[in-house]
C-alpha cells in the first residue's frame, strides 16, 4: 500500500501536537504518527488522503489560539511495510506501576497486578495518550468487583478490559466507529474477558439499562451533549469517570454535571489533559 507523509510544524507544541494526533487519527484516516522536535509526521494511505480534511483540521487548531503558527508539507512515500515500521516504534506503557499495557510483540511482565494486551491497529486507547492513562489510573481506585460497568467511546476496549479483569459482573463497551468496534472485539478475545461490545452511540442507552460505573473518554462536545444520557442509566450513588478534554474545559463540564445531579469527587491532569471522577447524588 502506498502512503503519504504529512510533516506538520507547529510554533507551539503543547497541547497542539496532541490535539492534532487525536483529530487526525480519531476523526480521520491517519494510521500512525511520529513526534518531531517541531511537531509531527502523520501517515495516511495515499488513496485516503484528503487535502480539504487536513486543511480544515489545521484551521480548527489555529482557531483555538490566534498566535499559533502551523505549516506543513505533503509527500508520497515509496512502497514499504509501514505497519511493521510502526510496530517497531510502538512502546508498551506502565500505568502507575499497576497496569502494563502492551502489544502482542512486547514482553510479558510478572511484577504488575494487571496486564492488558492491545493489538495496535490505531484505534484510540493504547495508554500512550494522557487521557487513557488518566482513566486507567482512576479506574485502579474504583471498587469494581460485582458491578455493572459501561465504557462509552471504548476505542480499543482497554478500559473495559481492565474493569473486567478487576471483577466487574457485567461490562458493556460502546463505540460509534466500526473499526474500533472490531478491534475491541479482538482485544477482548486476546485478554480472555467477557465484555459485551456494541456498535453505536448514546442512543443505545435505553431506559432498561442501568450501570454502577460509567467511563467516557471521548471529547468535550460529545460529553456535554450526551452526559444526560449517561446519567439517566447511572444508578444512584454510582460513579462516572470522564476524560478527553483540557483543564480549561472543566468549568463547563462541571456545570453540566452538577445540573444533572453529579458531584465532583476528584480531578486529575496530565500534559494539560484532564479526567474527572463524579458520583450521582
Amino acid at each position: 500500500m502506498k502512503y503519504t507523509e504529512v510533516n506538520i510544524k507547529l510554533s507551539k507544541l503543547n497541547p497542539f501536537r496532541d490535539i492534532l494526533v487525536y483529530n487526525l487519527g480519531d476523526e480521520g484516516p491517519y494510521e500512525s504518527f511520529e513526534e518531531t522536535n517541531q511537531g509531527i509526521k502523520a501517515y495516511v494511505p495515499t488513496s485516503e488522503f484528503d487535502a480539504d480534511f487536513l486543511q480544515n483540521t489545521i484551521d480548527a487548531l489555529m482557531e483555538i489560539d490566534g498566535g499559533l503558527k502551523c505549516e506543513y508539507t505533503v509527500s508520497d512515500l515509496p512502497d514499504k511495510n509501514y505497519n511493521e515500521e510502526w510496530e517497531r516504534q510502538h512502546q508498551p506503557v506502565l500505568v502507575e506501576n499497576f497496569c502494563w499495557v502492551r502489544a502482542p510483540f512486547h514482553p510479558h511482565r510478572n511484577d504488575v497486578k494487571y496486564e492488558i494486551e492491545i493489538e495496535p491497529k490505531m484505534s484510540f486507547g493504547t495508554a500512550h495518550h494522557a487521557t487513557t492513562y488518566l482513566m486507567l489510573s482512576l479506574l485502579e481506585q474504583q471498587p469494581v468487583e460485582g458491578l455493572r460497568v459501561l465504557d462509552m467511546g471504548s476505542g480499543t476496549g482497554v478500559l473495559a478490559i481492565l474493569a473486567a479483569k478487576k471483577g466487574a459482573a457485567y461490562v458493556e463497551a460502546i463505540d460509534v466507529d466500526e473499526w474500533a468496534f472490531r478491534n475491541a472485539q479482538e482485544n477482548f478475545e486476546h485478554n480472555n474477558v467477557n465484555v459485551c461490545p456494541l456498535l453505536g452511540d448514546a442512543s443505545l442507552l435505553t431506559s432498561d439499562k442501568h450501570f454502577d460505573l460509567i467511563m467516557a473518554n471521548i471529547n468535550r462536545n460529545i460529553l456535554l451533549r450526551d452526559m444526560a444520557a449517561y446519567t439517566s442509566v447511572l444508578n444512584q450513588g454510582g460513579t462516572i469517570l470522564l476524560s478527553g478534554f483540557y483543564e480549561h474545559d472543566v468549568p463547563s463540564l462541571q456545570d453540566k454535571a452538577e445540573s444533572l445531579g453529579l458531584r465532583l469527587v476528584q480531578q486529575r491532569s496530565r500534559n494539560e489533559w484532564t479526567a474527572l471522577e463524579m458520583i450521582k447524588l
